[in-house]
């Protein structure tokens, strides 16, 4: 004999019986006990606790972060304010003694000039 294709209605009937197969195999599986069911709450329960953990840890991080990168922030622009403060200081200081000095070198001009007359 030669070789048959199968053709539709034998795939159709080979289709229907996995099916059917597949649909006893299911109704054949035991419906949960409740101590089976209260197993799989209390393992949902701890899932959801320890995701609820997580989200908490990852919060307080994210705020230790932002606190963290506020005080750096604060930190710099104080110190940018000492800088300025400490160079305004300077500059004045350095104005001071410019002064003092064309103070110092008039005041011996005036004295040298009354020693001359006098």
């Amino acid at each position: 004999m030669a070789f048959k294709l199968p053709d539709f209605n034998d795939r159709k009937t080979a289709n229907q019986a996995a099916r059917e197969a597949v649909l006893a195999k299911f109704k054949a599986k035991a419906e949960p006990t409740p101590d089976e069911l209260a197993e799989r709450a209390a393992t949902a329960a701890r899932a959801e606790a320890k995701q609820k953990e997580k989200a908490q840890a990852l919060k307080d991080r994210i705020a230790a972060e932002k606190a963290a990168v506020i005080a750096a922030r604060e930190a710099k622009e104080e110190a940018a304010r000492k800088a300025a403060e400490e160079a305004l200081i300077t500059e004045e200081m350095k104005a001071a003694a410019k002064k003092a000095e064309r103070d110092a070198k008039y005041a011996a001009r005036k004295v040298a000039k009354k020693a001359r007359k006098g």
